[in-house]
């Protein structure tokens, strides 16, 4: 499946869709920022250069301005709640859904600069790959 929102909500690798980018679930909470330096399953370098995740911060931070706009709009006009209460409703789903946004955000940019390679999917399914274990970066 060589999608890119396959990849990017699931949290795959860009390059052959088999790695995983985090060693723990989204919403675990558990080392909710750790974040593997390359792909478990092909090598390829979540890391690529150092501030590499800005483009990843403006992707956040547009996805979720037009979240919070629309949650807002939503309770307040469509059904009719109060304005702190639709503040209070969106300060909770964001609360619950902010490691999940954090994490497609940085898939996405990840998903923006690297491509699907075919060739090197079939490597890491054929086997054919010796890739060592991943250190994992804490925080970023």
């Amino acid at each position: 499946m060589a999608s890119k929102f396959y990849s990017i909500f699931s949290l795959k690798c860009p390059t052959c869709h088999r790695g995983e980018l985090f060693p723990t679930p989204s919403f675990s909470f558990r080392q909710p920022f750790a974040q593997y330096k390359y792909c478990p399953a092909c090598g390829q370098s979540y890391f690529p250069e150092p501030g590499f995740y800005y483009g990843a911060m403006f992707i956040s931070y547009i996805g979720s301005g037009f979240f919070c706009l629309g949650v807002v709009m939503f309770l307040h006009w469509v059904l009719d709640w109060s304005m702190g209460a639709s503040f209070a409703a969106l300060i909770a789903i964001v609360a619950i859904l902010f490691v999940w946004w954090f994490r497609v955000s940085r898939s996405a940019y990840l998903n923006l600069v690297f491509s699907f390679k075919p060739d090197i999917a079939a490597a890491v399914d054929a086997g054919a790959l010796d890739i060592p274990p991943p250190d994992v970066v804490k925080s970023t």
